[in-house]
């Protein structure tokens, strides 16, 4: 079922997408991080556009515009509300493209729904790819307690923490780097539509969900983008593993870049995606 730009999945759940462009060109679908939306994707959308590429994305569950379900807050799930969309819109030889959380639900949505002609590339940018929490397996991770964290600043004080979060997400606490307002606003922005306990269960699918196999069973060409200064989600543990996993991958490190940096060097990172996906 639909309503306008909304698609009704199996469990009632409404998802919010955009569809811009020519209904017969070549989709691109974004996946956005967490606790975003799919505006995250503005600067990317209209660069692809303008390319003659047909553009979606979505909402998350839980986030922007979708509904505030009360349960779903998984990768499984994330993986099936895309799917949702894709199917309804009936997207084919697609290149999806996700960051951060989206990275990981891009993963878990190639590998189980990309056969059949529907994926024909992947880009996973600063993603959570492979597991990003510190287990016996897989000793690299964060310690538990850095989400705890997350959590309990989430269900403290959620306003104040999405204004705080932005300033390590985009590197502006670095030295010599000006923060700019309006990004740290639009983040902001974007957190705050979305559902407190969708932002707060989010935490243990992003950080939680091992998605090794995920990457070892997609047999499309990966590109995998991370900026060696992400203080998110750290290089080492994640883009550096995840190469290792995929059959048919390119890593691409930027030095200096950080969690962000889709937004804030867009410049560079858009060029870069074209490339890979007329390639």
């Amino acid at each position: 079922m639909t309503n306008e730009t909304y698609v009704t999945t199996a469990d009632g759940t409404r998802i919010f997408f955009k569809d811009w462009g020519p209904k017969s060109a070549q989709p691109i679908v974004f996946h956005h991080g967490w606790p975003l939306s799919s505006d995250d994707w503005d600067t990317q959308m209209l660069y692809f556009l303008a390319k003659g590429f047909r553009v979606v994305a979505h909402d998350r569950r839980g986030h922007g515009r979708s509904s505030q379900s009360s349960d779903g807050h998984d990768m499984d799930t994330y993986a099936a509300d895309a799917h949702a969309v894709a199917e309804y819109l009936d997207l084919k030889n697609a290149i999806h493209i996700g960051h951060s959380t989206g990275g990981g639900e891009v993963a878990r949505y190639v590998a189980q729904y990309g056969g059949n002609g529907r994926v024909a590339k992947a880009i996973l940018v600063s993603a959570v790819t492979p597991i990003m929490l510190k287990t016996e397996a897989f000793p690299l991770g964060l310690p538990i307690d850095v989400f705890d964290g997350l959590r309990a600043q989430t269900a403290s004080n959620r306003a104040q923490f999405y204004k705080d979060l932005p300033i390590p997400f985009y590197g502006f606490n670095r030295d010599g780097v000006t923060p700019v307002e309006g990004v740290v606003d639009n983040w902001w922005r974007q957190g705050m539509m979305g559902s407190a306990k969708a932002h707060y269960e989010g935490i243990k699918a992003f950080s939680e969900t091992d998605l090794s196999a995920d990457l070892k069973a997609i047999d499309v060409p990966v590109l995998i983008l991370h900026g060696d200064d992400d203080q998110i989600v750290p290089i080492q543990a994640a883009a550096l593993e995840a190469i290792k996993l995929v059959k048919n991958g390119t890593l691409k490190v930027y030095p200096g870049l950080s969690h962000g940096m889709l937004t804030v060097n867009a410049d560079i990172i858009n060029p870069d995606m074209l490339a890979f996906i007329t390639a």
